[in-house]
C-alpha cells in the first residue's frame, strides 16, 4: 500500500471513526444486510421478492428491473452462488439477473458472508483511491473491479480486525465525510 497523506498512521482508529459515521449516510443499513444474510443461509436461496428488497436498499433507482427476472431463475442463481469458488464468477453470476450490475450484486455477497464480502460502489472506490490503494476514478462497475477492490478491503480488514463488510462501510462513510461536491 502506497500511503497517501489522507492515509491515518493507525488504520484500526480510521474505521473505527469512519463505521460510526456511516449511520449518517445514506448507504445500505448494516441490520437489514444482516437480515437479509440470515434469510440466505437459512433458505439456501434468495427469491425474486427478497432480492428485489436488497436492490431497493441498494439502489431504489434500478430495483424494479428485479421484478423482470424469472423467479426460478432468481433462485437458481443464488443457489448456484453458495457453489461458486472465485469473487469474480460470485459477482458475475449475480450480475446475470436484471437489476444487479457489481455494485448491487456485492450487497447480495456482504448479506451472505459480511467476512469475506464487502458492499462495494462509486465511494468505496473514491475511497480506495485516494487512499492509494487503487488508480483512477470510476463510475461504473463490473466483476474485475469488484476483484480490485475487494483485495485492499480484505487486506485493511486483515490488519484491523475488522471485517470486509465493516470496512467497506467505513471507506463508504469516509467517501461521503471527505467529498467535496456532488457524487458524481
Amino acid at each position: 500500500m502506497t500511503n497517501s497523506p489522507e492515509m491515518p498512521p493507525n488504520p484500526d482508529s480510521f474505521i473505527a471513526e469512519n463505521l460510526d459515521r456511516y449511520a449518517e449516510t445514506q448507504g445500505v443499513l448494516p441490520e437489514r444486510l444482516e437480515e437479509f444474510g440470515e434469510t440466505y443461509r437459512d433458505q439456501g436461496y434468495l427469491t425474486r421478492e427478497q432480492l428485489y428488497d436488497i436492490a431497493y436498499e441498494s439502489s431504489t433507482r434500478s430495483a424494479y428491473h428485479v421484478r423482470n427476472n424469472p423467479a426460478e431463475r432468481c433462485r437458481e442463481v443464488t443457489r448456484n452462488v453458495r457453489a461458486v469458488e472465485g469473487d469474480f464468477s460470485k459477482i458475475h453470476l449475480i450480475g446475470g439477473l436484471r437489476g444487479f450490475k457489481a455494485p448491487t450484486a456485492s450487497c447480495v455477497l456482504a448479506a451472505l458472508d459480511g467476512d469475506n464480502h464487502a458492499v462495494v460502489d462509486t465511494r468505496v472506490w473514491a475511497s480506495l483511491e485516494r487512499l492509494g490503494y487503487l488508480d483512477g476514478r470510476k463510475e461504473t462497475f463490473d466483476a474485475a473491479d469488484y476483484v480490485a477492490m475487494i483485495g485492499p478491503i480484505r487486506k485493511l480488514a486483515a490488519e484491523t480486525g475488522y471485517t470486509p463488510v465493516e470496512v467497506g462501510y467505513a471507506l463508504f462513510a469516509y467517501d461521503d465525510h471527505v467529498r467535496e461536491g456532488t457524487l458524481h
